[in-house]
């Protein structure tokens, strides 16, 4: 999802999918170009130290282009092309399929694709969050649009109304748990396997506290 570690393909393979225009594929392009020139200049000399006008001139833009696409630093790091795609990932499954069964699929696939492609990005991402105050204020500001989309999923699949409180409640725990999670990781120097962390966390909300610690 969104501004978590990863949220990457989906389940339909792209000759299912619309194509894109050549203005959007160039948007894309030009995105991905900010964001990989800002992974660069943080990995060489920290969040702190990497301005606009540096990140403009190795992704080969104006510092105005970089404000269009991203209003913010922080938004650079933490926003992806994915959410999209992850929601047509949810209405893939069955229809009869038990949410969390439907999730665990869904966060399984993300994790998979996103430790195999994008695992340095990832860690990065988690540590910043971690260890940079503004990017970790920002993911919690943001977190309202993952939300308002699993909340539309949710009264997609279940027929309750995505504004309606306890579906609201429901859809920002989980995005709270996955955040916390990122966090944890990246607390623990990324030692543990991601897949097994997010299980841990669907177990949580799927059943509550466990009876003893892990």
């Amino acid at each position: 999802m969104s501004r978590m570690t990863a949220a990457r393909t989906p389940s339909t393979s792209p000759a299912d999918r619309p194509r894109l225009s050549l203005r959007e594929r160039k948007k894309i392009k030009t995105r991905e170009a900010i964001r990989a020139a800002t992974y660069s200049l943080i990995g060489e000399q920290g969040y702190d130290a990497t301005t606009i006008d540096q990140i403009a001139e190795r992704a080969e833009v104006s510092p105005s282009t970089v404000f269009r696409y991203f209003p913010t630093k922080e938004d650079i790091v933490l926003t992806d092309e994915y959410d999209p795609l992850i929601l047509e990932e949810i209405r893939a499954r069955p229809a009869g399929e038990p949410w969390f069964e439907t999730m665990r699929y869904v966060l399984h696939r993300a994790v998979e694709f996103g430790m195999t492609n994008d695992l340095a990005v990832s860690r990065l991402r988690t540590h910043l969050m971690v260890q940079v105050p503004a990017v970790r204020s920002r993911m919690m500001e943001s977190m309202s649009a993952t939300g308002r989309m699993l909340c539309q999923a949710i009264g997609e699949r279940t027929g309750r109304d995505p504004e309606s409180l306890e579906v609201r409640v429901y859809a920002m725990s989980l995005i709270g748990g996955l955040m916390e999670t990122s966090m944890y990781w990246a607390e623990n120097d990324h030692r543990d396997d991601f897949a097994a962390l997010v299980d841990r966390t669907l177990d949580v909300m799927e059943h509550g506290l466990p009876n003893e610690n892990r």
